[in-house]
């Protein structure tokens, strides 16, 4: 295993600090153990920095045109995806997560390394733009970083920061609407371009049944329209899924809590005397520089560690995906989607103490945590996730839950997902639900779809069939409503009713 690269200047320090954290956090969403994780961010993060530095040039915006790449971070990220993928190649991918695995040799994971113009649309308007514009995009939008914090490390004035974000947003979808209208091939898809275009521009704007119909149906320009509505918060999901591609929702989550960490816990107070701009900018010496980086790895640990959390829920509820899991090791059984659980809540100190502590060189030594909380899988759909909508709970009486999630609405369409947790092993599954508003399913992934009236069943995928017990197994689909669209009631697992969450 490679060791990190040896930061070039202070400047260059502390970016791997910031940038270290967000490697990690996706990297332990890739792997099955806090150790993988640790080893596959290393080797990620000495591959991508070495092309980052490869393609370095003027980081000032207004800059002149020149090669498309991305920013930073997101680099870094799929660093860690092109990695895991060569793991798969290589014969370590027992060392991933399964449903990674199964992503790795689906056309989705495909798309993001085959032709150009068959990319997602929103890696392709963000690598289309400048670079420091994609960064002030991704560092707000994904990142979930104040604006005055993304400001004063891009260099922008803090005053006129949220007029720079407007800007970039809008270039950011012309150049996804660019993008999408490159890739049209379909007669009835080109059609529905410019209405596409026009409805997506208003917030107010009513999509006609005949568009609605068409998104529900076609992934293409479903992906396209998330990237193009910048009203009601779906950009974020639209950047990280679209981007990022398998976890990029589950990503964009632990990066809000980090977030939420660093501006509560990881404020720091005010400077003392003789400190300030001035003599960090002229960097006083080795020994204040190597206290600066670690003070700042340490604060990334501590939100990456938070961020780790497990969400919602109770106690109980943790304790047993834990125990369920460690009952599936015993027997033998490979995990499928379950995580593994803290052995208990973090605390204001990290738990294991991290080697943060820069060489005489000024190398960084990353810290090695402990093990993370059970996080939910993303998907490379790029649609805004709010917090799930919960149907009323029903007797669990054969031992299996279902979780149904409203991913993101726009008028007469929807995303939903739906997660099956089974006490016992599955050798072939189908989930049948009834909507309540007439809602109609479209396209389904993961999954063989049939809707009989109000009554939709789903069957397994080839790919899905087997579940071990005490796993899990998903899958989504787009539909279509009218006047409402709550959630659908009376869940079944093979004709028998479960309990739902």
């Amino acid at each position: 295993m490679p060791d990190l690269p040896t930061p070039q200047d202070d400047t260059e320090a502390a970016l791997f600090a910031e940038c270290w954290d967000a490697v990690l956090s996706y990297a332990d969403l890739c792997t099955s153990g806090s150790l993988t994780a640790h080893q596959l961010a290393t080797e990620a993060f000495t591959l991508g920095m070495r092309e980052v530095r490869a393609a370095a040039g003027p980081h000032v915006r207004g800059a002149g045109r020149r090669s498309p790449r991305l920013p930073t971070i997101p680099a870094l990220l799929t660093a860690v995806r092109n990695t895991a993928a060569a793991w798969e190649a290589d014969g370590q991918g027992h060392r991933l997560d399964p449903d990674l695995r199964l992503w790795l040799n689906s056309p989705g994971a495909a798309r993001f390394t085959g032709p150009p113009l068959r990319r997602p649309v929103a890696l392709r308007g963000l690598r289309d733009m400048q670079e420091a514009d994609a960064a002030l995009l991704w560092l707000a939008e994904v990142e979930a970083l104040p604006l005055p914090t993304v400001a004063r490390r891009l260099g922008l004035d803090p005053a006129t920061a949220a007029g720079e974000l407007d800007q970039v947003r809008t270039l950011f979808r012309d150049r996804c609407h660019r993008a999408h209208l490159d890739s049209l091939t379909d007669a009835e898809c080109r059609s529905y371009a410019r209405l596409l275009d026009a409805v997506t521009r208003s917030a107010t704007a009513d999509t006609p049944g005949d568009l609605s119909r068409h998104l529900a149906t076609c992934v293409q320009c479903a992906e396209a329209a998330a990237c193009l509505r910048l009203h009601g918060g779906g950009l974020p999901a639209a950047l990280a899924g679209g981007v990022i591609g398998w976890g990029g929702l589950a990503y964009l989550e632990r990066r809000r809590r980090a977030a939420e960490v660093r501006l509560g816990a990881g404020r720091p107070g005010p400077p003392g005397p003789g400190t300030g701009d001035s003599e960090e900018g002229a960097g006083r010496s080795g020994v204040l520089r190597g206290g600066l980086l670690a003070a700042a790895v340490l604060l990334s640990a501590l939100a990456l560690g938070v961020s780790m959390m497990p969400f919602g829920g109770s106690g109980d509820g943790v304790a047993e995906a834990r125990d369920n899991r460690q009952t599936a090791a015993d027997r033998g059984v490979p995990r499928t989607t379950v995580r593994p659980a803290t052995t208990a809540p973090p605390s204001a100190t990290p738990s294991a103490t991290p080697s943060a502590t820069p060489s005489a060189a000024g190398t960084v030594t990353v810290p090695v945590r402990e093990e993370p909380g059970p996080e939910p899988q993303g998907t490379s759909w790029a649609t805004r996730r709010p917090r799930p909508t919960s149907a009323p709970a029903t007797p669990r009486t054969t031992g299996c839950r279902i979780a149904y999630h409203l991913v993101g609405q726009w008028p007469d369409g929807f995303q939903a997902t739906v997660t099956v947790a089974t006490d016992r092993a599955l050798t072939g599954w189908r989930v049948s639900w009834s909507f309540r508003d007439g809602q109609q399913v479209g396209n389904m992934w993961d999954a063989t779809v049939h809707q009989d009236g109000s009554r939709v069943t789903a069957t397994a995928a080839d790919y899905n069939r087997t579940v071990a017990a005490h796993g899990t197994v998903s899958f989504g689909f787009i539909g279509s409503w009218r006047d409402a669209n709550r959630t659908p009631s009376a869940f079944t697992l093979d004709g028998a009713a479960c309990a739902t969450s």
